[in-house]
Formats: C-alpha cells, sequence, structure tokens
C-alpha cells in the first residue's frame, strides 16, 4: 500500500486578490500616488489597471520587482514585462491586471488615468515618509 497525498490544485487568485497583492507590493516600495482603476465595466481588456510612478530608474526596478515577486508567492506570476530595461513605462501584463509603473514625467505625458476616466478609482493610501527629527513640529511651551 503507499502513501499517496492528494494532490492540491494550485489556487487561482482572484483578479481583486491580484490587485491588492501588486498595490501592498507598491507601496511598501514607496510608489508615487498608486491608483487603482476598475475597468470591469469598461472594457473587457483587463479587470484591473494598477498605475503608480516612481523616482529614478533603480527605483522604478524595485517596484516592478517587488510586483513580480509578490505576484509569484502568490503562484501568479506576471505573463510579460515591457519596457523594463528604459525603465520609463514598465508594463507588466498580469492576464486580467494590468500594472502600469512609470517615470513621473512619463506618467504625466500619457495620464492614462484621464484615458480612462470612466472607470472607478481608487487612491491607494502609500505610508507616510517619517519627517526627520530636526523638521518635527514642537509643541511651544506655554
Amino acid at each position: 500500500m503507499t502513501d499517496s497525498k492528494p494532490s492540491r490544485k494550485p489556487r487561482r487568485l482572484t483578479s481583486k486578490r491580484k490587485a491588492e497583492v501588486a498595490a501592498a507590493a507598491l507601496v511598501a516600495r514607496k510608489a508615487a500616488e498608486p491608483v487603482l482603476l476598475d475597468l470591469r465595466r469598461v472594457t473587457p481588456i483587463a479587470d484591473y489597471f494598477l498605475i503608480c510612478h516612481g523616482g529614478a530608474r533603480p527605483h522604478l526596478h524595485a517596484l516592478a520587482d517587488a510586483v513580480a515577486e509578490a505576484l509569484r508567492r502568490e503562484g501568479a506570476a506576471p505573463r510579460a514585462i515591457e519596457g523594463y530595461d528604459q525603465a520609463h513605462w514598465i508594463l507588466m501584463d498580469c492576464g486580467d491586471l494590468m500594472v502600469h509603473i512609470f517615470s513621473q514625467a512619463d506618467r504625466e505625458f500619457f495620464d492614462l488615468e484621464r484615458l480612462w476616466g470612466d472607470a472607478e478609482r481608487t487612491e491607494l493610501a502609500a505610508d507616510e515618509p517619517e519627517r526627520p527629527a530636526a523638521t518635527r513640529r514642537r509643541a511651544r511651551p506655554r
């Protein structure tokens, strides 16, 4: 008699869960102004667009790497990544989720939020950077 374990099917993440995982990775890596657009009632090309921008090229790479790793851990690795080497607009195709990581100038130029203005928009709370001690306000002594 052999001891066999039942095979576990990999769980399929919902598009909403993918968006949450990717958004958490972006916020953790200090993405600037992350926004989630719900496209389900607007177009069949994707359920969600996750849009943000970053600073210099290493920051954009760190954002893309963090999203890819977070999704891989959940069993939902991106299908394709475009623009990584140039790092002006990194597009991550995650099936029903498209992640757009821009340089600030390219985000302003392409303005996807305006182009997809009919989509429901959720601005994601980025972690507030802590102010250095020298710039913190102190209560005035009375």
